[in-house]
């Protein structure tokens, strides 16, 4: 009996742990929250940079859900032309494509930062088609053209959709939807073996860096 009980014990503890790590992998789905069910006020830029009548940040959270949408396949590639066209991606592909079909051109932008600053990039080759896709230059950029938000995730009325996160060596678009403790979602594009594309992950992983486009 004793020794029943012993391994029913360990059993229980395995598939707490297992589901812990399921849970925390976001391979169980998490309950999604509102702004709405924490009394915060869902932010609106002044701005319209494409002029489509939706303002920025809306726009940028509209584009990364339609982005991922379309289930890119996580491939590192290089293309002549910058942005990806045959339906790979990696984790700035994200962003990128978010901001672009806001009016917002990072490939151009990108490019025209490095040739003018070049001091802040640890850039020995300029590459236009491929620069924009590098987390770190993405951050040197943001830094200085972006508006920098708290990175404190305990503030959760700071963090608003279509706003942009860094990580150390990752990088995503904070979603309209958040969990139990009002910390946001996040919209990215991480590895190969992702189930979702918006993950519940912001308090698990080192932020570097948090910004608002206007």
């Amino acid at each position: 009996m004793k020794k029943t009980i012993i391994v029913l014990t360990i059993i229980i503890v395995l598939l707490i742990v297992i589901y812990t790590i399921l849970y925390i992998l976001n391979y169980i789905p998490h309950k999604k929250y509102s702004n709405s069910d924490f009394n915060i006020p869902t932010y609106t830029s002044s701005l319209d940079m494409d002029n489509d009548g939706i303002d920025d940040s809306t726009d940028i959270l509209n584009n990364a859900k339609a982005y991922v949408a379309k289930k890119p396949i996580y491939k590192s590639k290089y293309y002549k032309d910058g942005y990806p066209d045959d339906g790979y991606g990696v984790g700035t592909d994200v962003v990128a494509f978010s901001l672009l079909d806001a009016g917002c051109d990072l490939k151009e932008l990108v490019n025209s930062d490095i040739k003018n600053n070049r001091e802040r990039y640890n850039i020995e080759t300029i590459d236009k088609n491929i620069d924009f896709r590098r987390v770190v230059n993405l951050k040197v950029y943001f830094d200085y053209n972006a508006i920098s938000l708290t990175t404190d995730i305990n503030k959760i009325e700071e963090w608003q959709g279509g706003d942009i996160v860094t990580f150390k060596k990752h990088i995503g678009i904070i979603s309209d939807n958040r969990n139990k403790l009002g910390i946001p979602f996040i919209i990215h594009h991480a590895n190969p073996y992702q189930l979702n594309y918006e993950e519940d992950i912001l308090e698990y992983n080192e932020i570097t860096g948090h910004y608002r486009i206007s």
